[in-house]
């Protein structure tokens, strides 16, 4: 087999590494996915041959990794919950660079995210610049691709804001609500990181989507699409949070985090560069209008069962 065919990507079971495998196996490439989710239904059959990550035998995650030309890497976690932290999701891709280093794949594309520095206050920007590092030391070719928020059928944050337009009298935005977020659609994101997958220099892309939008004007659009239009308020952050940990807690779910209030407030979910993707959110939402937000995604609900595929919404 030809050892340029042979493709690894971690969690091709989930959300962004399910359309990178499709689009592989679209191109007729031999696709193996790194995942704990190992009893998750298959959405591949027998065309994606499954392995465990085997963080804990850093000898036997190498050895799952012989042969593989180039390994996409969307392995990380939202948020720091129960006996699972941003540390370990650190600690755990450091080791899967390492074992990929050591079996000698040729490439690594790794999705990280817009405006990551290891000076920030918040982990989940630190963690993915140490991340960055990491890659960079290892001497490996590599594509690092920075995302803000990802849309898709299987999004979380968009399908969430619908859900609440269509639940609540009112909604709530952190401060001004004027901080700004490029969305790109998960297929796209895909697209390009099969595209980079190919190449052989060091490439660092901030990967947004064709759209800008302030969050109070993202919430405004949405509600317009789903036909929900609701009375925005501006709240403290404080109050926002608390009222989204009610939510939550109701949910079964962690609805938002103050990191990720303070990551939007503090717009690191933007930056000044040029569109990678084409698809239009606008566009997206009014094609799925009838549906979006019609039922609550739960991020925990998703950790916590192993074996559903997720939905779509």
């Amino acid at each position: 087999m030809n050892q340029d065919n042979i493709h690894a990507v971690t969690g091709a079971f989930g959300y962004s590494g399910k359309y990178i495998a499709q689009r592989l196996l679209a191109q007729g490439r031999t696709v193996i996915t790194l995942t704990n989710s190992l009893h998750r239904r298959n959405p591949f059959g027998d065309r994606v041959r499954v392995v465990p990550f085997h963080f804990d035998d850093p000898g036997k995650l190498t050895e799952s990794l012989w042969g593989v030309s180039v390994l996409y890497n969307t392995y990380w976690v939202r948020f720091n919950h129960g006996d699972f932290t941003h540390a370990d999701a650190v600690r755990n891709t450091e080791t899967l660079f390492r074992a990929a280093k050591a079996a000698g794949v040729r490439r690594v594309v790794h999705i990280s995210i817009t405006n990551p520095s290891e000076d920030s206050p918040l982990e989940y920007f630190s963690g993915k610049a140490r991340l960055e590092r990491s890659l960079f030391e290892s001497g490996m070719s590599h594509a690092i691709l920075r995302p803000t928020v990802l849309f898709g059928k299987e999004d979380i944050l968009v399908n969430n804001i619908a859900w609440a337009l269509r639940h609540l009298p009112v909604f709530g935005v952190f401060g001004n609500g004027q901080y700004k977020l490029q969305p790109i659609h998960v297929d796209d994101l895909a697209q390009l990181a099969v595209e980079q997958g190919k190449q052989s220099g060091n490439n660092t892309i901030n990967a947004i989507g064709p759209e800008t939008f302030t969050y109070r004007g993202l919430v405004e659009t949405i509600g317009q699409i789903i036909g929900k239009k609701r009375l925005i308020i501006s709240v403290p952050p404080t109050l926002g949070y608390a009222v989204g940990w009610v939510i939550g807690k109701l949910l079964g779910d962690v609805m938002i985090t103050r990191e990720e209030i303070r990551g939007m407030m503090d717009n690191l979910l933007y930056v000044d560069a040029p569109p990678v993707g084409n698809t239009r959110l606008t566009v997206w939402a009014k094609e799925r209008a009838a549906t979006l937000g019609l039922h609550y995604t739960s991020e925990l609900a998703r950790r916590q069962d192993r074996k559903t595929e997720y939905r779509s919404n």
